[in-house]
């Protein structure tokens, strides 16, 4: 689904939408790093699990370091260049033609000397899980606004028409330092949708719309 949004190459007046550079790992841990080199990814670099079932282990993540702590991982995996991003995602709930947005908590920013010294693999469970709401917290300005609303209509539109989804939601960043470059890392189809505020009404007009249309077409 990643793949819809590189395709994309989404750039308007409001910013860019693109995606991290990623690798597909489906077996064989000690070729990871083989594998990372000849595809020029650069450390370091988020993995995640390929196959998402609701279990608590499919929504961990790892940060991998250094090239001999690639080795450590359990495939089958993604493996997605890290993009520093202020400590803050952005979740975009899509429930028709409705978008609802909200903040929350991220992996921190790794500096260039966190990245000389430190070495291994880190694991995060749950990362954006709804305790880690941003959205009251004391942030920077820069790191809390929003991505602008008519990025995400374009972006929410073409998404709808490519992967013939009404029900969805994103996993948005904006490169840290940057206004205008944001990076989708990650698209979940029928999410749960009990952490997007008001989501009854939101649900409940999104409903009403499909019977509305489906009259409309019986009765033409």
């Amino acid at each position: 689904m990643l793949q819809c949004v590189a395709d994309m190459n989404l750039s308007t007046s409001y910013g860019r939408v693109g995606v991290p550079r990623q690798l597909v790992i489906k077996k064989d841990a000690s070729s990871i790093a083989d594998a990372v080199d000849k595809a020029g990814l650069i450390l370091p670099l988020v993995a995640k699990p390929l196959v998402a079932d609701g279990s608590a282990k499919s929504h961990e993540l790892s940060l991998a370091y250094d090239q001999y702590s690639l080795q450590k991982l359990e495939p089958p995996l993604v493996l997605q260049e890290f993009v520093n991003h202020g400590g803050v995602l952005f979740k975009v709930y899509i429930v028709g033609e409705a978008i609802k947005v909200v903040r929350r908590f991220s992996l921190p920013d790794v500096t260039k000397r966190e990245l000389s010294k430190v070495t291994g693999v880190f694991r995060f469970p749950r990362v954006s899980c709804a305790a880690a709401s941003a959205d009251d917290a004391d942030l920077d300005p820069s790191v809390a606004e929003l991505p602008p609303r008519p990025l995400l209509e374009r972006l929410a539109k073409e998404l709808r028409w490519r992967l013939g989804l009404r029900l969805f939601n994103l996993d948005i960043i904006r490169e840290h330092g940057t206004r205008d470059r944001f990076y989708v890392i990650d698209i979940n189809y029928f999410p749960g949708y009990g952490k997007m505020p008001g989501y009854e009404h939101i649900f409940t007009d999104f409903l009403l719309s499909l019977v509305q249309s489906r009259y409309k077409k019986r009765s033409s």
